[in-house]
């Protein structure tokens, strides 16, 4: 059989758009994140991806191949997000900025490691007013090491791809010339609130498909100082529910199966709320904007608003708010947030809310994200096929790792950060403990 396709996952984050090029049907068999957080969630979900955690300043293509053992294979794809923040004045080159020096790491990488084909993905901005520039320089400079651009670019909405929340990011597809350019991918499914639906596509899944069949966190006392418990069972799933929960065998896509516990319920650490916040919140309508935090209430019926990571250590680690529950006058746990991203239910967030809400905020939906690649594939012209084995996830305390923790993991230098919060040996040890506990919760019944 052919190897599969290999790929390069630059500015990993937590791995929203690995695990969308791995269920396409890509090996991604390296991946870059300069937080070490993240670096940590990553090797935990992608035990056999090599994962490097440094800044992609200085990186050359030779430290990646020989990280990920593949010596002078062919890369049939590099993806990526580099963060783009600095936008010169009239007459200068935006590219020139320094602040967006990393698109320009991208950018070489992509011509060192003679990738075939590569992913851009950015915010919608780029793509509006003055910034076009930016996006006209970035054509310019891949032409130049030999790569043509799907033009014109395009913005996808993951709520037309399968997810329950309106998120949209540029696209631009790129390919070596002479190589087919990826074509971009045709919506599957009208979201629940489209008002000119395409016609003979189905709607996509709503707030209640995503969370209706997950426990109420607030029964088990135990999730106050966890985020994992023996749920025992859950709901009666939705369509979408049961591929999130890998019901059926289809829901791996072609991707690795994982060997995972599907009677734990993960990353769902509880928030403690006031009484007054509780009241609020109940009194609050479905689709409606709580007055006083500013919280939006899920629909049922309707698509979250987009979850968005607030800042990062850096910049004071403001949390971004979480929505409040359709049913539940609380916010929605990080596992509840993974469901309304796409995330499958063996995939794990840091253990603390705070770490794993900016996970998911800085990710790609995992389904967006798969038809992306799947384009990709496409043009590549590869047959996907599904692997004939699973992957045990890495080791648990990935998970709890905080930046000083994981930084030394890593053999690396902590980013600066204003925030590393929890004592990490606490919380390190609460964690063992209750995943001890759950084993035996489970080996009872």
């Amino acid at each position: 059989m052919k190897p599969r396709p290999i790929g390069i996952d630059l500015f990993a984050g937590a791995g929203g758009m690995s695990l969308g090029f791995e269920q396409a049907g890509f090996d991604v068999v390296a991946a870059v994140e300069i937080d070490p957080v993240h670096c940590a969630v990553h090797e935990f979900n992608f035990p056999e991806t090599a994962m490097l955690a440094r800044s992609v300043v200085g990186l050359t293509a030779r430290d990646i191949r020989d990280a990920a053992k593949i010596g002078d294979r062919p890369i049939d794809c590099v993806f990526g997000g580099p963060p783009c923040q600095g936008f010169s004045l009239i007459g200068h080159r935006v590219l020139d900025d320094p602040r967006n020096g990393l698109v320009m790491e991208f950018v070489r990488l992509v011509g060192e490691l003679d990738a075939r084909t590569f992913v851009f993905e950015n915010v919608k901005g780029l793509t509006v007013g003055r910034h076009r520039a930016f996006l006209d320089e970035l054509v310019i400079a891949l032409d130049r090491i030999g790569y043509d651009v799907r033009l014109p670019w395009n913005v996808l909405d993951a709520a037309r791809h399968g997810v329950p929340q309106h998120r949209q990011r540029l696209i631009l597809f790129g390919a070596k010339k002479g190589t087919p350019l990826p074509t971009y991918p045709l919506a599957s499914t009208n979201a629940a609130d489209d008002r000119r639906p395409v016609p003979g596509l189905p709607t996509g899944p709503t707030c209640k498909d995503a969370l209706g069949d997950l426990p109420d966190a607030d029964v088990w006392d135990a999730l106050v100082d966890s985020d994992m418990v023996a749920a025992g069972a859950f709901g009666e799933p939705s369509s979408y529910a049961a591929e999130l929960r890998c019901l059926r065998n289809d829901a791996w896509h072609f991707g690795y199966a994982r060997d995972w516990n599907p009677a734990l319920l993960t990353s769902s650490a509880r928030t403690t709320h006031t009484d007054i916040s509780r009241r609020r919140f109940g009194e609050t309508q479905p689709g409606e904007v709580e007055p006083i935090s500013r919280f939006f209430r899920l629909a049922p019926g309707g698509l979250s608003n987009t979850l968005r990571a607030g800042t990062d250590g850096a910049r004071g680690a403001f949390t971004s708010p979480r929505p409040i529950h359709y049913k539940h006058a609380r916010c929605v746990t990080v596992r509840e947030m993974a469901r309304l991203h796409g995330f499958p239910d063996w995939f794990r967030l840091h253990a603390t809310k705070w770490h794993g809400a900016r996970q998911i905020g800085n990710s790609v939906p995992p389904p967006l994200a798969r038809a992306i690649a799947g384009a990709v594939v496409k043009a590549l012209g590869v047959k996907p096929r599904r692997p004939d084995r699973a992957l045990t996830l890495g080791d648990p305390k990935l998970l709890t790792m905080e930046l000083s923790h994981a930084a030394r993991h890593f053999g690396v230098a902590p980013p600066n950060s204003r925030r590393d919060r929890k004592s990490g040996a606490t919380k390190r040890k609460q964690h063992e403990i209750e995943e001890a506990r759950t084993r035996t919760d489970i080996a009872h019944g």
